[in-house]
């Protein structure tokens, strides 16, 4: 592209947030150009609206952009939201009323009937139904990336959908950063886990389904699949790992699941999206793989990671699952929702 299109943050002085501005740093279509944060920020330099929590020092380019109110007026079309959920869904519909494309990783919208849930490897057809969403009277759009555990979830069992998937159990020991910060006490962490997450685990159960259903007629369909999930939050900084337990409506071979693993590709691979990892699931062979620590971070943090593949005496098989949930499960997956928005004409140049 001869001109980078220029793109919005709102939420931009948060975690996710700061995610999406390191994210983006250098990305060869995407430019940060406006930042929108809550009316206590506006009007302050970005460096003076925020501490820097990432690893690094804040970037230039973003350092001495005032920081605007959280409105339509001078933003451009693209925008990425990280809202707080309390805040999110007025200010998000706002900004598609106006005309612009909103990608947001804010849980508010995710489950309406006419707004795709996307993780575009999965469910790049689910497009089809955003003209519905002119029945609202909004000149722009509003597209959703999944809660960060069900993107993990969902690449893991993508590659298994053409078996028939019938039952899932899926446990979580979810990464620290996922709580934002500053999340718990250390004294709270320290050589502990915590067995609960407030709403996570009806959010994979019912996020699963939509996004591995069907987009028939102008309407989702959810995967007929029961999903059981039990969610914790463990001493990881970042990557969250899910054992999972898988029936199918007949038990497939461990080389049919091997192959389906190695061999998944979707249409970010087809089209070479700058943020498409080449491999989305990468099955791991190890006995003690994947690790978060060791394997979160390859592939720029986009792919998922998958492994211990073996039969299972209540289901059929069950394996791990492993990715990077602030990069797979939140601002690189926005981003890569945006290239396929871009990719298929709904965004303009």
């Amino acid at each position: 592209m001869s001109q980078k299109i220029k793109v919005g943050i709102l939420g931009a002085t948060g975690m996710v947030g700061q995610q999406f501005i390191n994210f983006l740093q250098g990305h060869p279509w995407f430019e940060v150009a406006w930042l929108g944060a809550s009316d206590r920020s506006a009007g302050k330099k970005y460096r003076d609206a925020t501490v820097w929590r990432l690893d690094g020092v804040m970037p230039p380019g973003v350092a001495d952009l005032v920081v605007n109110e959280s409105k339509p007026d001078s933003a451009p079309q693209l925008m990425f939201s990280a809202m707080d959920a309390s805040v999110a869904t007025e200010i998000e519909r706002a900004f598609a009323e106006a005309g612009h494309v909103v990608v947001s990783n804010s849980r508010n919208h995710r489950m309406e009937p006419d707004v795709p849930l996307l993780v575009p490897e999965v469910n790049a057809d689910h497009l089809r139904i955003l003209p519905r969403q002119a029945d609202r009277g909004w000149k722009g759009r509003i597209v959703t990336n999944p809660n960060c555990s069900t993107v993990v979830l969902t690449m893991g069992l993508a590659p298994l959908k053409p078996f028939g998937i019938t039952k899932v159990m899926v446990t979580t020991m979810q990464a620290l950063s996922g709580a934002g910060y500053p999340g718990h006490a250390s004294f709270d962490m320290n050589a502990n886990v915590v067995p609960f997450i407030k709403n996570e685990e009806p959010k994979m159960e019912s996020e699963t389904q939509k996004i591995l259903g069907e987009c028939n007629g102008g309407a989702f369909q959810d995967h007929p699949m029961r999903v059981s999930a039990a969610c914790n939050r463990v001493q990881v900084l970042d990557g969250h790992t899910e054992t999972v337990a898988v029936e199918f409506a007949r038990k497939p071979s461990r080389e049919d699941l091997l192959k389906a693993f190695a061999g998944f590709r979707g249409v970010p691979q087809e089209r070479e999206l700058p943020s498409a990892p080449p491999c989305p699931v990468v099955y791991m062979p190890e006995d003690d793989r994947p690790q978060p620590r060791r394997d979160v971070n390859r592939f720029n943090g986009m792919s998922v990671f998958v492994g211990r593949l073996r039969d299972c005496p209540v289901f059929h098989w069950k394996f791990l699952a492993m990715g990077h949930n602030t990069v797979r499960g939140a601002a690189g997956a926005a981003v890569l929702n945006a290239e396929l928005l871009k990719s298929e004409g709904l965004i303009d140049a």
